[in-house]
């Protein structure tokens, strides 16, 4: 498993680089403005509308698959993601009529604090963008597919050709007309899947035309996808709420927002994607067979796993968030206002960045016992309680208020699924959680202040940029060798593990050149 996620974290890398790359040019071209708080709400009502429904069926393809493949064979299992994939186009194409007649209402819905030419913009944009999620129910299946037959990497790259397509629309919109950021949201999405194809036809897969509503298979599926839908749609609820408040405090504070919360992705798509990437076919096929002590084994090293990545960025997220908005955004149409703003929502995400990783991964525990149901009530609770906290700790802490009330909500979110989850299968290595956890917050700590001090002694000498990314590379290897020297098994385990795969391939070219 840590070898699997190694490669993807290092493809993830890669990807959400060139992700944050996109950010900085769309805040230099645009910086916190109406053009771009009318641009990711374009992008944001059809992620919320659609990915309820292509996540939820993504979900409960994974582990129904694997039990078709077990049970029935591969051909059946190949019939089953023909049909799959058939229903959701036809869905999409459904959903995309719906939003080109009812754009202006559904704008209304997710930001009715817009100004009248803001609001405009923002229903042209999305009636062009809607039309990507033709292809983004394609992607998501075929992704999980592609993990299934032991392919992690491409759907951990496939952001690469999204991402220089939507740069691209960036600096044409600059210089043609600003509807060119809708065209190129359209091209981005279906060159996702395109990039998909060759990839999905080397696995000896052939799509058919097959088109079953009532399949048995399908119909399961549905059943298991329908709470994982339900779930998606009410923390949608909570986007929705969080946008229309942000749109409301001031302008550019959706833009702030989102950048912020695109910062704390950057992590999560970083470091816990990469291990619930990895984990989820792994601990789905366990589950399936039965074996949940290999399944609690490959659980409790992946929160382990987690918290050793987590915990330490927390850390310097939280010391450093406005540094680092200035180091990403500052620059170009991006004011010294904008900065603050979103440096401010960046500390108050950064405070559960932990806990949202740890829900994830728990989630995705659920899923593979194909119980999609106490995810679903957990994430009604959290978004009732992030609701009532957006509303009220807006009113005196603004933006900041919004983002605070995500990080209580997801503590709370976290601890009563990790509750629920020993419930259900019992002990899976608290003890040594905690311990590993006790360890790597210490550690942490020690890291936060190396590198403040760092920072403060470089910024006398080099500008403030420079100074911290100094400060950033002394505290990563500060907190290398602390947690080298504490002696955490997940690390140990891991340092071993590269040592043998480099031995191994030095044995191998030793024998090459025999």
């Amino acid at each position: 498993m840590k070898r699997a996620t190694l490669a993807v974290m290092i493809a993830t890398v890669l990807s959400k680089v060139l992700g944050f790359v996109r950010e900085m040019v769309l805040s230099y071209v645009y910086g916190a403005s109406g053009i771009t708080d009318a641009y990711l709400i374009s992008q944001t009502i059809p992620t919320v509308i659609f990915s309820l429904v292509s996540v939820g069926i993504a979900t409960g393809f994974v582990p129904m698959y694997s039990r078709i493949l077990g049970e029935c064979g591969k051909s059946e299992a190949e019939e089953f993601t023909s049909n799959v994939s058939n229903a959701l186009l036809v869905f999409s194409v459904i959903i995309v009529v719906f939003v080109l007649i009812f754009a202006r209402p559904i704008v209304k819905l997710f930001a009715s604090g817009f100004a009248a030419e803001t609001f405009d913009l923002a229903v042209t944009l999305t009636r062009i963008s809607v039309f990507g999620m033709i292809f983004t129910g394609m992607v998501d299946i075929f992704s999980g597919y592609l993990r299934l037959h032991d392919n992690f990497i491409v759907p951990a790259v496939i952001g690469f050709p999204m991402n220089f397509v939507i740069i691209a629309s960036l600096f044409l919109s600059a210089k043609t007309s600003v509807y060119m950021l809708g065209a190129g949201s359209f091209a981005a999405t279906a060159l996702q899947f395109l990039f998909c194809v060759p990839f999905i036809r080397k696995t000896d897969y052939r799509h058919k035309l097959t088109l079953n509503p009532r399949d048995d298979h399908l119909q399961s599926m549905i059943l298991v996808a329908l709470p994982v839908i339900i779930g998606t749609a009410i923390n949608d609820i909570n986007i929705l709420v969080d946008r229309t408040l942000a749109s409301s405090i001031t302008v550019g504070g959706v833009s702030a927002l989102t950048y912020a919360k695109h910062l704390i992705g950057f992590v999560q798509g970083l470091f816990v994607v990469s291990v619930t990437t990895v984990l989820y076919p792994m601990i789905a096929k366990m589950a399936a067979e039965g074996n949940m002590r290999t399944f609690k084994g490959y659980l409790a090293e992946a929160i382990s796993m987690v918290n050793l990545l987590v915990v330490p960025t927390t850390v310097g997220a939280m010391i450093f968030a406005r540094e680092i908005v200035t180091l990403l955004f500052g620059r170009g149409a991006f004011t010294t206002e904008a900065i603050c703003v979103t440096g401010g929502a960046l500390f108050y995400y950064s405070i559960g960045m932990i806990a949202f990783g740890l829900r994830d991964v728990l989630t995705r525990a659920f899923y593979s016992l194909q119980d999609t149901r106490t995810p679903m009530i957990n994430a009604t609770f959290a978004v009732v309680i992030n609701i009532v906290l957006n509303i009220y700790l807006s009113r005196f802490m603004g933006i900041g208020g919004l983002a605070l009330a995500t990080s209580i909500s997801g503590f709370i979110s976290a601890v009563l699924m990790f509750l629920t989850l020993r419930r259900k299968v019992g002990p899976f290595g608290l003890k040594g959680i905690t311990t590993s956890f006790v360890k790597i917050v210490c550690a942490s700590v020690l890291m936060g202040i190396t590198s403040y001090g760092s920072f403060s002694i470089f910024c006398r000498f080099f500008r403030q940029n420079v100074a911290l990314i100094v400060a950033i590379a002394i505290g990563a290897l500060t907190y290398g060798i602390l947690i080298l020297l504490m002696r955490i098994p997940e690390v140990d385990r891991t340092v071993e593990a590269l040592k043998q795969g480099i031995q191994g391939k030095v044995i191998s070219k030793a024998g090459t050149d025999e």
